[in-house]
């Protein structure tokens, strides 16, 4: 464990260095994501102008969607700082054929592949919702008890857990496709339902939806489950899925696993 923490650490080392050592293209790319987010917000601002909650007696009134958009940036900056940019770059490695040289080092080539590189303008945004969701939790009209405060980053790690799964799944396939280049189109599909609160799919159409991203796919506990914790009073009724939320990371990881091994079992070196 200690040689792959030394290992990460001379990632993120490594990483800073070579950001730093273009400093004004850092600072473009923290503009460039602090701007999209201040646009979204800037857009819910407005819609809640005209509306008291997101959805009919959901309960996801101005501040409480606050937290829960928080919550999405906070999962959604560290699978962009730490994984997207590496995912994104699995199908060039195949390509080009450096794949060979990832599986020759003596490390677990899925943390090699996963982790080498680190994106650290991205966390720029991880920065804004803290500050964000620090400002709902103080005009929410009650605070969390001190146990959902602990509980909250446990269940924003398991989100991430969740989404790094389905992206090692993702960019494994270019195992055989040989040049994956619509990960970004599938990660936006796939993800977009987790943007919004489980309450709001309804309906002839949206409750099938709500079923398959919540227990086939489970990317709708990745940010609803962590930001009731904190947005709304305790209910004995959502600690089932916050059991399962628990047991779909669990399981996500171990079927990742399995079929990254799986993809890179198919994998016929460069040389051959």
């Amino acid at each position: 464990m200690r040689f792959y923490l030394r290992v990460f650490a001379e990632f993120a080392r490594n990483s800073l260095v070579r950001d730093m050592t273009f400093r004004a293209n850092f600072l473009i790319d923290c503009v460039s994501s602090l701007s999209w987010v201040l646009m979204n917000l800037g857009f819910y601002v407005l819609i809640f102008e005209y509306t008291g909650e997101i959805g009919v007696r959901t309960g996801w009134h101005k501040y409480e969607f606050f937290v829960f958009l928080a919550t999405t940036l906070f999962v959604n900056s560290l699978v962009q700082t730490f994984f997207m940019p590496n995912a994104n770059e699995f199908s060039e490695l195949i390509r080009t054929g450096h794949l060979d040289f990832a599986l020759l080092k003596p490390i677990d080539a899925q943390f090699l592949i996963s982790l080498a590189r680190i994106e650290w303008s991205s966390l720029a945004n991880f920065w804004f919702a803290g500050g964000l969701l620090s400002y709902a939790l103080w005009r929410l009209d009650y605070t969390p008890p001190p146990l959902q405060f602990v509980l909250y980053p446990v269940y924003v790690a398991c989100g991430v857990a969740i989404l790094y799964s389905l992206m090692i799944v993702l960019s494994s396939i270019s195992v055989w496709l040989g040049r994956n280049q619509s990960l970004y189109d599938f990660w936006f599909y796939i993800t977009n339902f987790s943007r919004y609160p489980m309450e709001i799919y309804q309906g002839a159409f949206g409750t099938p939806l709500r079923w398959s991203f919540t227990f086939i796919v489970p990317v709708l506990v990745v940010v609803n489950v962590p930001a009731r914790l904190l947005a709304k009073p305790f209910d004995p009724g959502n600690w089932p899925l916050a059991i399962f939320t628990l047991l779909a990371t669990g399981t996500s990881l171990l079927v990742s696993r399995w079929f990254f091994n799986r993809a890179l079992g198919s994998y016929r070196s460069a040389s051959s």
